[in-house]
């Protein structure tokens, strides 16, 4: 330092201690020395300068991402395979394909010519009704002229007979097969009122057509309404008398023979009635359905 440099500190110095004397009286704060305040100085980085940033790499290369591994599937020890969702088509039911052959089989038979003589006379085939995967059918001989009118069997005064019976029992004409073993209403000679009972010949003709029906309603038990209806399922001379009470067979089906409802209608005794109701009892416990006290005691004489 030469001796300018030094006389110009010595009168800085000269002036600051003079300022600090009147710091001191008017109680400001020190003044450091021009020294101190250029050390001072030298020791605060520039606010002018800042410090360079790192220039970025050019094109940085992408960060690899972890690869996304699949959720494992929960253990099981259930070896079954899944069910089939609620829209996979179910397999259709027997009794629904019982239902379509038994309507196709009746659109094949309405027009049947095989006995002319009755093909003439008649307003309508009449077929049958109720559930083509009945349990038990009902077979009776031939359509009467209320039968022949309204295209379905077993409807007139006997047929509403029938239709209590079955109420009785349990069930219903829907839950049941009904039949003749004759299509078609016999006709009368000359024109004469009323109904006749069909010639052997007749249903002889006419049996193959119960026996489809038969075939596709596969009943557990038949039931044949009346001697004339016994003796076309089963040809010989029976007597409904000696028949019934008992157990016998169309084509390995178990058959009760009972009254036609006509009968139990002319003849209308509690006797006659109480029969025919053991009939449909014990073909109720041959089917396993359950029978009540109160239906037990029906027609019984008091």
């Amino acid at each position: 330092m030469n001796s300018l440099e030094q006389q110009f500190l010595q009168m800085a110095d000269a002036a600051l201690r003079k300022g600090d004397r009147l710091g001191r009286r008017f109680r400001m704060p020190r003044l450091a020395s021009l020294q101190e305040q250029l050390a001072a100085l030298a020791k605060v980085p520039s606010a002018s300068a800042p410090t360079p940033a790192k220039a970025p790499a050019e094109n940085p290369a992408p960060k690899p991402q972890p690869a996304v591994q699949p959720a494992p599937a929960p253990a099981t020890s259930d070896p079954t395979p899944p069910r089939a969702t609620p829209s996979s088509p179910a397999p259709a039911p027997a009794s629904t394909d019982k239902a379509a052959a038994m309507r196709t089989f009746a659109e094949a038979v309405a027009d049947c010519q095989k006995c002319p003589h009755l093909a003439a006379s008649r307003r309508q085939v009449v077929f049958g009704v109720g559930n083509a995967d009945a349990d038990l059918m009902f077979v009776g001989e031939a359509p009467g002229a209320d039968e022949d009118q309204q295209g379905e069997p077993f409807v007139g005064p006997a047929g509403q007979l029938l239709t209590k019976v079955i109420q009785t029992m349990g069930l219903s004409r829907e839950e049941v097969y009904i039949a003749n073993i004759l299509k078609c209403r016999p006709d009368m000679p000359n024109g004469q009122a009323g109904n006749r009972p069909p010639r052997p010949e007749e249903m002889a003709t006419c049996l193959p057509y119960l026996e489809k029906q038969v075939g596709i309603v596969q009943p557990k038990i038949i039931v044949a309404l009346g001697g004339t209806a016994l003796n076309g399922l089963l040809p010989g001379n029976h007597k409904i008398g000696t028949s019934r009470g008992k157990w016998l067979k169309y084509r390995d089906i178990p058959l009760r023979a009972t009254f036609h409802p006509s009968y139990i209608l002319r003849r209308n005794t509690i006797a006659d009635k109480r029969l025919w109701w053991e009939d449909m009892l014990s073909v109720l416990e041959h089917l396993g359905h359950p029978i009540s006290e109160r239906q037990k005691q029906f027609f019984k004489s008091r």
